[in-house]
């Protein structure tokens, strides 16, 4: 029994780091407290819900983050660059507003009744862990957001676009006084981070219901997975996502009447500990 929470934490920690990254990365740059991140995972979740009825799951896998990445070019031109210099309650109102138009949307094209995306016959059945039969979907999951954590490492650590991006999240008025387009980047990155909300969506629509609802469930754990790994750190979110899915898997089980509640007692304590979070607020 152990054995499969830990497991199912694992899951749960891989999916919300693909998700989180992609806040953490637009909050690094753009300083911009992203409300609507949780609607567009679900815009995702929906997009490739139909991509995968159209032609296939494997289709949606690669074409949505495309759709999303564009939105989030859109996004970042027409509305966080306008908004740059606005004070923050502003820009927290006008994402908010934004989350609430997408959960429209999606209710207006797809309805509220809860819908399923069959995972790909080449992902079903279940292999066996330290004898516990687990879906080989679920291994899936994990190996995904370990490719995403490596590609987004090497991406900014290894080229020299992501030497840009580093150097824009800590002073962007002296990155651009080098000769870096802040503008063009600051789109990259923000069409980047919605692509991956929008992979996290057709990853958890195989074994997560989809529903108009489910970015509400999603966001709370993923700006305290933010928040407790250090604003605009990607090291500290995929600490973070690790730390609260077991957090979670474990106290669905043991401590089920208090277990919504885990994700606000280890931001609390993380806060109380590390101000800064657990990688303070590099990228």
């Amino acid at each position: 029994m152990l054995t499969i929470n830990l497991f199912n934490g694992l899951v749960y920690g891989a999916l919300l780091f693909v998700m989180c990254s992609g806040l953490a990365l637009i909050y690094g740059l753009r300083r911009v407290v992203n409300f609507a991140h949780g609607s567009l995972y679900m815009l995702g979740a929906y997009l490739g819900y139909s991509i995968a009825g159209w032609g296939n799951f494997w289709l949606a896998l690669v074409l949505v983050p495309l759709v999303m990445a564009v939105l989030g070019v859109l996004l970042d031109r027409y509305g966080f660059r306008l908004l740059h210099k606005r004070d923050p309650l502003s820009v927290v109102l006008v994402t908010f507003g934004l989350l609430l138009v997408i959960e429209d949307f999606v209710q207006t094209v797809w309805g509220k009744s809860n819908l399923s995306l069959a995972a790909p016959p080449a992902l079903g059945g279940t292999l066996d862990l330290w004898g516990t039969p687990v879906p080989v979907y679920r291994i899936a999951v994990i190996a995904i957001g370990a490719l995403v954590a490596l590609g987004l490492t090497l991406w900014l650590r290894c080229s020299r676009a992501g030497l840009y991006v580093r150097a824009a999240s800590t002073d962007p008025a002296t990155t651009a006084m080098q000769g870096v387009n802040t503008d063009m980047l600051s789109a990259a990155v923000v069409g980047l981070g919605t692509a991956l909300a929008g992979l996290a969506g057709v990853v958890a629509a195989p074994f997560l219901s989809l529903s108009p609802s489910m970015s509400g469930d999603v966001i709370i754990d993923s700006f305290v997975v933010v928040v407790v790994g250090g604003l605009g750190s990607l090291a500290g979110a995929f600490v973070a996502a690790m730390v609260l899915g077991m957090l979670q898997a474990l106290g669905a089980v043991y401590l089920p009447d208090a277990a919504a509640l885990l994700p606000f007692v280890l931001m609390v304590v993380v806060l109380v500990w590390r101000p800064s979070g657990f990688a303070g607020s590099r990228t």
